[in-house]
């Protein structure tokens, strides 16, 4: 039953794709990144409503200036802070586990079994390869801009998977491209969605 639990992610993923335009930017996001206040004020009174939000907005200013001399670090200098090892490694591990979860696919896609743990591996590396690469992109791009393209990419690469592995017994390479689309899917969820 893999593949009704594989379609309905993407059916949540569409639902999300749908009405994610709809929804404004995140106030802070909009204030601390952008330096929008304008923008932050007509997105608080889309999200909350009409009302008075200075006490929010200076809030907002607060943290600003607070946070105004801290200096936000790349990707290296996390992994070099001792303190959020235990993080790292946390998400690492559940990383790793997520990528046991997907190896039936890969029975499907008809790969000889003694090669789906090195697969399973190579998955989890591109997965947090693509993963340090989103964090040192994220705050130039936004997180909307990578959702809607995260999830319109992953719906398009759910329909090739579906053909190259309806169409794995006519021909021999097929198996490899559905492989192939599984590991894309895999990158594009971790910079995306």
């Amino acid at each position: 039953m893999w593949n009704v639990l594989l379609s309905f992610s993407g059916l949540v993923a569409l639902i999300q794709l749908i009405f994610l335009p709809f929804f404004p930017e995140s106030p802070p996001y909009l204030l601390l990144q952008k330096e929008d206040k304008a923008g932050c004020l007509k997105a608080m009174k889309q999200l909350w409503g009409e009302g008075n939000y200075q006490t929010e907005l200076d809030d907002l200013m607060k943290e600003k200036a607070v946070t105004k001399g801290t200096k936000i670090m790349n990707v290296l200098e996390v992994l070099r802070e001792g303190s959020v090892h235990p993080q790292l490694c946390t998400m690492l591990l559940l990383l790793l586990s997520l990528q046991l979860c997907g190896l039936k696919i890969f029975e499907t896609a008809n790969l000889q079994e003694s090669i789906i743990p090195y697969v399973s591996l190579g998955v989890s590396i591109s997965e947090l390869i693509s993963i340090i690469f989103c964090s040192s992109i994220i705050e130039r791009l936004g997180r909307k801009v990578l959702l809607r393209g995260g999830y319109w990419i992953m719906g398009s690469l759910l329909a090739a998977i579906t053909v190259t592995l309806s169409l794995q017994d006519w021909y021999f390479w097929m198996p490899y491209c559905s492989l192939a689309l599984i590991i894309l899917f895999t990158v594009v969820f971790a910079v995306g969605p």
